[in-house]
Order: structure tokens, then sequence, then C-alpha cells
């Protein structure tokens, strides 16, 4: 065990998310059945109504389509940050049940910050030898609290920095998924959440362009909404989202 790098999998997602959208919005304007509106919406390109229902803001039934995601090389700091977006479910690989005792097998997984690499070989050694130090910590704590499992881990824990690695699944619908891609996509977000909504955007970019077209920081569908704070980068930053 040791560092890590972060690691992101759509596992699941709404069967054809565009197609449900779609006719979930459809059904507001028209006085068709649900059958009649499937079959519309089967036989029809919807990109266009698509695109038009987005410029209109009428994002409702765009909460129809969710989406679930693997994570794993990601800190706990992350996951503090990941989870103010209330509006998603998550199940967290827990430091209760899942002991970090070495037991001859090095140390715990954890992140390495880039600006610390950025520093050169001697300053990442250093952070590897506090995590390791850490480790011993933890290791004595397990001991002197009797080893007892989760009993002993959910005290012993208490050392482990946020620099310790953990994995979660998460669902969030398109909707919040949108609002979260605005947030954490933009280059003033933290560097590793902004890592993780990057990929998280790559990859439902495959399964709903249509519906993620526009999908990123506020910068890509106008003006930078960060006023005095902002990066002054929006010309790149659409660049960069346009190829995505």
């Amino acid at each position: 065990m040791s560092e890590v790098a972060l690691k992101v999998k759509l596992l699941r997602y709404t069967p054809e998310p565009e197609k449900v959208i779609a006719m979930a919005a459809k059904l507001c304007y028209s006085s068709a059945d649900i059958d009649e509106l499937a079959e519309g919406v089967d036989q029809k390109d919807q990109a266009g109504f698509l695109e038009k229902l987005m410029d209109m803001g009428h994002l409702s039934p765009v909460e129809h389509a969710s989406f679930t995601f693997g994570v794993e090389g990601v800190s706990r700091s992350l996951l503090a940050q990941i989870t103010r977006h209330r509006i998603a479910s998550f199940s967290v690989k827990s430091q209760r049940y899942v002991s970090q005792q070495s037991l001859g097998q090095g140390i715990f997984d954890y992140i390495v910050p880039p600006s610390i690499k950025e520093l050169g070989d001697e300053h990442v050694e250093k952070f590897e030898k506090q995590m390791a130090q850490i480790q011993d910590w933890y290791d004595e704590w397990i001991e002197a609290l009797g080893n007892q499992g989760e009993k002993s881990n959910e005290d012993a824990r208490f050392v482990l920095p946020n620099a310790a690695e953990t994995k979660f699944v998460v669902t969030m619908n398109a909707r919040e998924l949108l609002h979260f891609f605005s947030l954490r996509c933009c280059n003033r977000a933290q560097w590793e959440i902004r890592n993780l909504a990057i990929e998280m955007l790559r990859q439902v970019k495959e399964v709903a362009p249509n519906l993620f077209r526009n999908a990123g920081p506020g910068c890509v569908r106008g003006k930078c909404p960060e006023g005095k704070m902002t990066c002054g980068k929006a010309k790149e930053v659409r660049e960069f989202f346009g190829k995505l």
C-alpha cells in the first residue's frame, strides 16, 4: 500500500437517459398519452428538443435521469467536499469496519498533492515518511485499544490524515450533475475534486452527449460567474471543455 491515483468508472445510468428526459418534458406540453409520447420520442432525434429545453432552463425533467459512479484513489479531504452536494447518494468505504493496520504490508494508501511533488523528490520522500509515521501511530493505538476490530478501529482512525485514500459510490441525477460540474470543473475549484469532476463529465458525455453538451464551469455558457475572483482564462477553459 502506498500512493494511489484517481480512478473513476461510470457504473450504471438510466437507460436511454436523453429519451427519458425528452418524454418527461414533452408530457408537460402535450395532451398525448404515455404510449404516444414514448413512440414519438423513439421515432425522432431529440437533440434539438433537448437543446431547447436546456436553453429554456426547464430542468425538472432532467432529474429523471441518474448516473452512478465508482470512485477510488481520492482523499478523505475530497470526500468532505463532495458530500456537501446533498442531492446525491453516497456509499463510502468505512475506516471503522475496514482496518488500516499495516500487518507488515507497508502503510495505508494515500494521496500526494501535486504541489508537494512539484517541490521535488526530497519533499515527496519527506511526505512519505510522515505517512509512515502516522501508520506507526495508528498501529500503536490499535494495539493499545485491544486490537478488537471495529471497536479499536473507530478510535484509532482519529490519527489518520486527510491524505488517507478512500473509495465510494455516488449517484446523482442529471440536474445535480450539471450543478456539480458548474462548480467543481471551475479553475477555482480545489485541484482534486476538479480532476474528479472533469473525468465524471468526460464519461457522461459519452452516453448523453446532448444533455451534457454545454456542461462545465459557468464561463462555458457565458460570462464568468466568479466576478472579481475570476481566473481570467475563460477562452482557454471554453476550448478545453469544447474538446472534452
